[in-house]
């Protein structure tokens, strides 16, 4: 009698607890009537913000928790310590029972950088002839070799240069359908990308033979492509920069590129040094230096006053004629950059500014 009584109890607490949802606005989700209040509204890398969930009802809940990227952030002091391997645009998802039931509750968030980017500048150490036909699109050495892709519907190429003299010594061209983007070498195969066909291409790096196409994922376009010598880094025209499977092509995960004021979407063309991602900003005379494992935004390269050093020639367009290329010597450890139509290749090093 006393195992029924307990029972008739539980269902008539369910029950009222259903018709109390029901009775506000006649929606069950009783995850409607809680939400997440945090301290701050601007967060970034590493902070202590405090958290709380505020109980529109007042009802009794337990065994809360906070979750973000599937990591718990324990609250220590009302406060929880967003030490995330990952920066961008997040959900904090707090977790709690509520009559033996399991409740979710999201708030979406923007998780910045811990400080600001440093400023970097340059100096030229070398000036080398480019080819001023070439729409410059991706730059990488490979075994002391300087490959390059150009762009522009009915101009779009693959080629092999003689950095020093300019010489194009093997070159293919892309259907006139297609715009060439970045690419990159890995394992003696070069990877191509296109920038709004939704298609790339691999090549043998030593005679530029066709080995496979390969199609986009959830990426919204092709921009700039590098490597760490495991997975390849793609840019798309957002904040996000994606990982690619360097064998099936396919997206594996991303980051999204940050500073500690804002989220920012401009990274083009790529190369990969020693954990960071140098990427040209889009048609602007600066480059950012990205941590490829958090996408924090570490430091800005000015360029300016690069650009005044070119000679303006027949394919010269005021417009889209703007820095773009980028390519580390690992022996001679200068970075190359260039830029769409220019006559000039710049062997630089790059300083922080004083």
């Amino acid at each position: 009698m006393k195992h029924e009584r307990n029972i008739m109890v539980k269902l008539f607490s369910l029950t009222g607890v259903l018709l109390f949802f029901l009775a506000c606005g006649g929606n069950s989700d009783p995850s409607k009537l809680f939400s997440i209040q945090l301290e701050n509204k601007t967060l970034h890398q590493n902070e202590q913000v405090g958290v709380a969930l505020k109980n529109k009802k007042g009802l009794e809940i337990s065994n809360l928790h906070y979750y973000m990227d599937g990591q718990e952030l324990p609250v220590e002091n009302g406060k929880i310590t967003l030490n995330l391997p990952t920066l961008g645009n997040k959900k904090l998802i707090a977790k709690f029972d509520l009559d033996d039931q399991s409740v979710e509750v999201e708030e979406d968030l923007r998780l910045l950088a811990a400080s600001a980017p440093e400023v970097y500048t340059y100096e030229i150490i070398n000036t080398y002839p480019h080819d001023t036909k070439a729409y410059t699109q991706g730059l990488e050495f490979h075994d002391g070799m300087l490959y390059e892709s150009t762009g522009k519907k009915g101009a779009s190429t693959v080629r092999k240069v003689n950095f020093e003299t300019g010489e194009v010594l093997q070159k293919i061209d892309l259907d006139n359908s297609m715009f060439g983007e970045g690419i990159t070498l890995m394992n003696n195969k070069l990877y191509q990308l296109t920038w709004q066909s939704g298609m790339g291409f691999v090549y043998d790096a030593t005679n530029l033979e066709k080995i496979k196409s390969f199609t986009y994922g959830k990426s919204r376009e092709g921009w700039g492509l590098c490597n760490d010598g495991k997975k390849i880094f793609k840019s798309d025209g957002t904040e996000k920069i994606w990982f690619l499977d360097p064998e099936t092509l396919e997206e594996t995960g991303h980051v999204e590129t940050v500073t500690n004021k804002s989220i920012f979407n401009m990274a083009n063309e790529l190369e990969y040094v020693d954990g960071k991602i140098y990427a040209n900003v889009y048609q602007k005379e600066s480059m950012m230096i990205i941590d490829a494992t958090s996408g924090a935004i570490e430091g800005v390269i000015n360029f300016g006053g690069l650009k005044s050093q070119v000679k303006k020639g027949a394919e010269w367009d005021d417009t889209n004629s703007v820095l773009n290329g980028v390519a580390y010597h690992p022996e001679r450890e200068t970075f190359f950059v260039t830029g769409k139509n220019w006559d000039k290749l710049f062997e630089v090093h790059i300083l922080k500014k004083n």
